[in-house]
């Protein structure tokens, strides 16, 4: 069965389109990315939300400013914080390696 995951930061610049391209090419697994914040490359969706089956946010900012933002369409929705902080270049190797050590635990 494939899972859908949803990689969300702030600016959907480095860290979550990282995460999205690194995990794209797993089997069974379906990934898209998105940043919060207004002037984002790709802002968050309520359809990206509804889509996905897992939330992964680069920190707890994230998650307390997407539960404000769209706490309708969060139901039942698992949130998961990835404590990593926005001090990483895209597709960094450190940022690579901390998003596999930290993902990886929750895939099927």
């Amino acid at each position: 069965m494939t899972q859908r995951f949803l990689f969300v930061c702030s600016q959907n610049k480095l860290r979550s389109p990282t995460a999205e391209q690194i995990f794209s090419t797993y089997e069974n697994m379906e990934c898209d990315s998105a940043g919060l914040d207004s002037g984002a490359t790709v802002e968050l969706s309520t359809e990206q939300i509804e889509w996905a089956d897992v939330i992964f946010v680069m920190e707890s900012r994230h998650r307390n400013k997407l539960s404000k933002k769209f706490r309708s369409v969060l139901n039942g929705k698992r949130v998961i914080v990835l404590n990593i902080p926005d001090e990483y270049e895209f597709m960094d190797e450190t940022l690579i390696k901390l998003l596999k050590a930290r993902v990886v635990k929750f895939l099927r």
